[in-house]
């Protein structure tokens, strides 16, 4: 559910310290879209969609399973680098990319989100982020300022302010990408960017992921689940990932019991940064045989 890149422009080292954004009434557009959205979201729950308890008896998984989707999943992006929101990545796999250091993620909210629901949406991140640093054993708090990994919740009137923010954050940030964030087309419910340093291609140092401020709660919460999780090295979704986030059939609104391993391997010091899918796979078979407790 949404779009996911991995460029490497040069990124900003420390981000300044976010404006204070004082909220405003949303407008005519806005509303619309929140319309919009609620209905996507009644129309998906009606049709038993946007699960939300992680996977059950129904959806088995073996470790060969495990193994095939970390490979699709964290090898191969699903849209091509700087080509916008509407090409595909038929091409080959990548290599192995994540985070090295700490990741700090830092939520700031367009003036169209309510500080009521600002509180709500901290408050979330903040737990989520909680659960991802214990299930990588890497770590991932929460900051004020300084932030590495950044969450905008914003609306169709944040545009202006979110682009300020980019360009501050990543000078370097190209038209192309710029336009991505600031002219999303509805059918993209939230997206991530995750930047590589120049001179470590395959070590993440930057996040971007925007949550749109129009969305109804579930799914509100499947985008913050989907795009924090997604920004830590798992840019791909795959239709044969069930139970899982990392699919665009949205059976799945929040992280599965299969995500958690998917992330688990991608932290697993026995893969290294910079590895291919072949160079990769017998190790991944590896670690799935060993996180479900099946012999090799």
């Amino acid at each position: 559910m949404g779009v996911k890149t991995s460029p490497t422009p040069q990124a900003r080292p420390a981000s300044l310290r976010p404006p204070a954004v004082v909220p405003v009434e949303p407008s005519a557009a806005s509303r619309d879209l929140a319309r919009y959205y609620t209905r996507v979201q009644n129309d998906l729950l009606t049709r038993g969609l946007l699960r939300t308890d992680g996977g059950g008896p129904d959806t088995p998984f073996s470790a060969d399973d495990l193994a095939r989707n970390f490979e699709t999943i964290a090898f191969y992006d699903e849209y091509t680098t700087g080509s916008g929101v509407s090409a595909r990545n038929n091409g080959g796999s990548g290599r192995l990319s994540r985070w090295n250091g700490p990741v700090r993620v830092q939520t700031e909210f367009g003036a169209s989100v309510p500080q009521e629901r600002r509180a709500i949406d901290a408050a979330r991140i903040d737990a989520y982020g909680k659960r991802l640093a214990a299930i990588t054993d890497h770590p991932i708090t929460s900051v004020a300022r300084n932030g590495n990994f950044h969450v905008f919740v914003v609306g169709e009137d944040d545009s202006a302010f979110l682009q300020e923010r980019l360009v501050q954050l990543i000078p370097s940030i190209s038209p192309t990408e710029l336009d991505l964030f600031g002219n999303l087309p509805r059918s993209f419910y939230c997206l991530v960017v995750a930047v590589s340093g120049s001179r470590t291609p395959y070590q993440y140092t930057r996040a971007i992921a925007l949550i749109r401020a129009e969305h109804p709660d579930l799914v509100r919460q499947s985008c913050i689940h989907e795009e924090m999780a997604q920004g830590l090295g798992l840019p791909n979704d795959s239709p044969s990932a069930r139970p899982s986030i990392f699919n665009d059939d949205d059976e799945f609104a929040l992280l599965t019991n299969q995500d958690e391993l998917l992330l688990k391997m991608l932290y697993d010091p026995r893969l290294k940064l910079g590895m291919t899918a072949d160079e990769a796979r017998p190790v991944a078979r590896i670690i799935a045989r060993d996180l479900m407790g099946q012999p090799l």
